[in-house]
């Protein structure tokens, strides 16, 4: 048997009360560990990757730059060069490209591909056939053809790229998936103080996944502008450091955005 992580995503809506739903969506624990693996040597080690400090976003200097043809973070030109799999990208273009969704007209910080589902049970075997390869690459590039932000299926890609020996593709989703997480990890710190900033609040499972942390609750605060998830570490040992008992994550322009757009 294989350990999963089920994910209870809470759901702002505006003029009612934070529903919690319970998504089918579990993340098979291996693939866990081998993204963590991957994803902390990234972020650990790798340059493009460094800040010498956190600092949150500032979404509206990010809005002005997005909307100027004359900018390197000109939003056209950014989502050109990540779809176009650019692998000079920026930690600072990463920052705009993802944080500058949000500004976008399609942008739904709920949206849960129809496609994501179709291969469901696929994701628990750790091996594969090369047909089964195929099907899991097929329907997660549907996926993030429709959300090309769902690190999820990312992960599922890279590892079923990993499994046909087609590294050089896999390396190059690995560089997205890195600079993602990274775009995240460089906003803060997920205390009270300084909390991760998402544009959806699946990210925030994603990222707590990848660094080992399995989500066990939820809670609200300042008006469900902040989400405060409580964890327990899925690491055999932790070198001696204890586990937080949880992390902050700030949905303000989120929930903004997205009642702005569902609000009459």
């Amino acid at each position: 048997m294989h350990d999963y992580v089920k994910l209870v995503i809470p759901l702002f809506r505006p003029n009612s009360t934070t529903m919690i739903i319970k998504l089918k969506y579990i993340i098979p624990s291996f693939i866990i560990a081998l993204l963590s693996l991957s994803i902390a040597a990234a972020t650990n080690g790798d340059k493009a990757l460094a800040r010498s400090t956190a600092e949150a976003p500032d979404f509206e200097t990010i809005k002005k730059d997005i909307s100027d043809p004359s900018s390197q973070y000109h939003y056209p030109k950014l989502f050109k060069q990540f779809m176009s799999n650019d692998t000079s990208m920026t930690l600072e273009q990463y920052r705009h490209l993802y944080y500058g969704f949000i500004f976008q007209k399609d942008y739904d910080p709920y949206r849960i591909s129809a496609h994501a589902e179709r291969v469901e049970k696929l994701y628990f075997k750790q091996k594969h056939s090369r047909e089964e390869c195929d099907t899991i690459m097929k329907y997660a590039e549907l996926s993030l053809t429709d959300n090309p932000f769902d690190l999820r299926q990312m992960t599922f890609l890279i590892i079923a790229l990993k499994e046909k020996q087609k590294h050089a593709r896999a390396s190059i989703w690995q560089f997205k998936l890195n600079h993602l997480v990274g775009a995240i990890m460089s906003s803060g710190y997920g205390t009270k103080e300084m909390p991760w900033y998402v544009i959806s609040p699946v990210h925030e499972y994603n990222l707590l996944n990848f660094m080992n942390y399995i989500v066990t609750g939820h809670q609200d605060e300042d008006n469900g502008t902040i989400d405060y998830l409580t964890v327990k570490s899925t690491a055999e040992k932790d070198s001696g450091k204890s586990t937080p008992e949880g992390f902050y994550f700030n949905i303000t322009e989120l929930a903004r955005t997205f009642e702005k757009r569902h609000t009459k």
